[in-house]
């Protein structure tokens, strides 16, 4: 899930949070069986009144904002929370409020993770990448995105874990679904999928008090040939840049990788959002810019977690927040693609500790890379060779 880029100056904290709606839920009350959130909003000091949550839930199609393409807002089902109280939940699970905070004061210091960290962060992505795979197989014509969060939402608690986006400063649901134009933290609703659409599903789970976080492309039907090109643009950048990481190398360097890619193919980066930092604070440093910078975001060591999901678009690449203080569409209303995994840097590479695996689908961009084909692992020894035993069985 992306985090709003900042730029940190000398001794600005790198502990901002990922993205700040004008408001948050307030207390849950008990309906039936469930917890739900309450739609009261309060407005946050210093911020612009907006809709929040509260305006969601009532946006409709008849709504006068100048949308910018052919997705308008839906109906927002009842928001729940978790209720299993086995289930370890994050600071904001009640109120919306993260109160967990990294240490980190400066951009370029960044947590490096011990043995039990990574162990937990190995299962946390692991179960983010089976509930985006189950999430993918129900990708059709017809199906609600609010459908979609439902599946996902049941099969992160049933697993025993929490889905960190629920409530995240207020954030309705359990998934981001971003489709055609939305950029990301599209909020699923009752919006039907239609043929032609393409939809990013963002997935995190908090897992034994540790995130990860993963999302991809899927394609509802057939896509036109323009938008195959900017999948596969999309897709390619990301494993460069993926590819790029190792010990001793600057964190400012991706975004380059990626904005030379993409323009070669004619698209363009989003600057407005980068990818971050996690474990057990959802976002905190290395701060991960996805265009060509010089920002003293830090230097790669081993043991380090973070994302890269890249953000790239068919057309322009500015934002349009819209009313609900969450959805973040592409000006022209031209298509926007996006691809994500959660990162560990080890001492001879980095692995994808959110990697597919023998019951993933294989899609068109992993066959027809001229960067990597087939499902990508890592660069380390050990993600090699389980990248070997997962795509022998592939028909590549």
């Amino acid at each position: 899930m992306a985090k709003f880029h900042i730029f940190l100056l000398a001794i600005a904290s790198a502990s901002v949070e990922a993205f700040s709606p004008t408001t948050i839920s307030s207390s849950p009350v008990r309906t039936g069986t469930e917890l739900y959130m309450n739609k009261k909003s309060t407005k946050k000091k210093g911020k612009s009144s907006g809709q929040g949550f509260g305006g969601a839930m009532g946006m409709t199609t008849k709504s006068s904002f100048p949308y910018a393409g052919s997705i308008v807002p839906g109906v927002i089902s009842e928001q729940r929370i978790v209720v299993d109280e086995k289930i370890v939940s994050p600071s904001y699970a009640r109120d919306g409020i993260p109160k967990e905070k990294s240490s980190a004061l400066l951009p370029w210091i960044i947590e490096v993770k011990t043995a039990d960290e990574i162990e937990k962060m190995r299962a946390a992505g692991k179960l983010a990448r089976e509930v985006l795979d189950l999430a993918g197989r129900a990708v059709a014509p017809g199906i609600t995105t609010d459908e979609i969060d439902t599946i996902v939402h049941e099969a992160v608690v049933k697993a025993g874990a929490y889905p960190s986006p629920l409530n995240y400063h207020g954030f309705p649901k359990s998934c981001c679904t971003s489709v055609n134009e939305v950029i990301c933290h599209g909020i699923p609703d009752s919006r039907k999928l239609e043929e032609g659409d393409v939809i990013n599903i963002d997935i995190t789970t908090y897992l034994d008090g540790y995130h990860g976080d993963c999302s991809e492309m899927f394609i509802v039907g057939e896509a036109s040939p323009r938008t195959k090109k900017l999948l596969q643009s999309t897709y390619d950048c990301w494993i460069k840049a993926c590819n790029f990481v190792k010990p001793g190398r600057d964190y400012k360097e991706i975004g380059a990788i990626i904005e030379d890619h993409v323009t070669a193919d004619g698209f363009t980066t989003v600057r407005n959002f980068c990818g971050h930092g996690i474990g057990s604070v959802f976002h905190t440093t290395p701060n991960i810019l996805h265009y060509r910078n010089n920002e003293p975001n830090g230097q790669m060591a081993a043991g380090h977690t973070f994302t890269i999901e890249p953000m790239i678009c068919e057309g322009s690449a500015k934002v349009l927040n819209w009313p609900d203080d969450w959805t973040a569409t592409t000006v022209d209303g031209k298509k926007s693609a996006q691809f994500e995994h959660t990162l560990l840097i080890s001492e001879d590479g980095v692995e994808a500790l959110t990697a597919k695996n023998e019951n993933s689908k294989l899609q068109f961009w992993e066959k027809e890379s001229e960067v990597h084909q087939g499902f990508w692992v890592g660069t380390s020894e050990a993600a090699k060779k389980r990248a070997a035993e997962i795509n022998g069985a592939l028909a590549l």
